[in-house]
């Protein structure tokens, strides 16, 4: 019975096992071949460690791994955090119209990429409805050049995927926070714990899991980030913005198409992403 019962499980299995190997494994293995390949179009030979040799001296691609590393350290911790009170302070069941409030955070994620990135380059063009807000408070005396300058295009960016994606991450906390049990609140108010007492020694400590599996995602997302500096800042101005994601994306279809040199770029992501995700488990997870 056993036997059978198990014959009859691979048969469930193997399709998508088929599918898995086909669609995902063997690609992998294909592009870390292509890797050490060199030249263009179809005309590519074994070139050795050329291609990653080339990493260590190409000025665009050290720009793009800054650009994606900064993206990475500044926004991942603030989308957290904030995503993190926010889901406390929606979690209180005094709030009125907290449904609305989840609602109105979470849309973002839904919305279209190209859509939303397009609304964001018009919001914040030099006659765009943000610098004309900045000019009638008179915070600023002239127009901020949000896309074309270095720093403010870099910030533009951050603006944007936070407000993409911190809803994304509320509705983890959310519904890690209603699994806790009322009580241990009320044991901790009863025994004069202030409100962020509670929050640094109780919600953080039992959130742990969820906040350990968003940071990863979130790490995982910021890594490949595309969308958004393609479709807002086009990289620019002078490659400032640019990302690896978008890099890879210009190497094969913008510049003269190079296989090789783009799949060698798309494994310093997977370094990166294993690399990082590691550490994260370490730290996050002692036991």
């Amino acid at each position: 019975m056993q036997k059978r019962l198990n014959g009859r499980a691979w048969l469930f299995v193997i399709p998508s096992l088929i599918l898995i190997v086909a669609f995902v494994f063997y690609p992998m293995v294909q592009a870390f071949l292509t890797s050490f390949q060199t030249g263009v179009a179809n005309n590519l030979k074994f070139g050795g460690v050329a291609n990653y040799q080339r990493l260590l001296t190409d000025s665009t691609f050290q720009k793009a791994l800054f650009n994606t590393v900064l993206f990475l350290l500044v926004q991942v911790p603030v989308m957290i955090l904030l995503a993190l009170a926010i889901s406390s302070m929606l979690n209180n069941k005094k709030l009125k119209c907290r449904g609305l409030f989840r609602t109105a955070i979470f849309l973002p994620c839904v919305t279209s990429l190209v859509a939303y990135s397009i609304i964001f380059k018009s919001l914040f063009a030099n006659d765009g409805f943000v610098n004309g807000i900045l000019m009638n408070l008179h915070l600023i005396s002239q127009p901020i050049n949000w896309l074309t300058s270095t720093g403010f295009a870099r910030l533009l960016i951050i603006i944007a995927i936070t407000w993409r994606w911190t809803g994304y991450n509320m509705i983890f906390y959310l519904s890690g926070l209603q699994s806790i049990d009322d009580s241990i609140y009320e044991a901790a108010s009863i025994d004069g714990a202030t409100g962020f007492q509670k929050f640094r020694y109780m919600t953080l400590p039992l959130l742990k899991p969820i906040i350990l599996f968003t940071t990863i995602n979130s790490t995982i997302g910021t890594l490949q980030l595309f969308d958004e500096p393609m479709n807002i800042t086009q990289g620019g101005p002078a490659n400032t913005t640019i990302t690896i994601s978008q890099y890879i994306y210009n190497l094969l279809f913008k510049y003269q198409p190079n296989f090789g040199y783009a799949a060698a770029v798309s494994f310093v992501i997977v370094v990166l992403i294993v690399v990082l995700s590691f550490i994260q488990l370490k730290v996050g997870d002692k036991e």
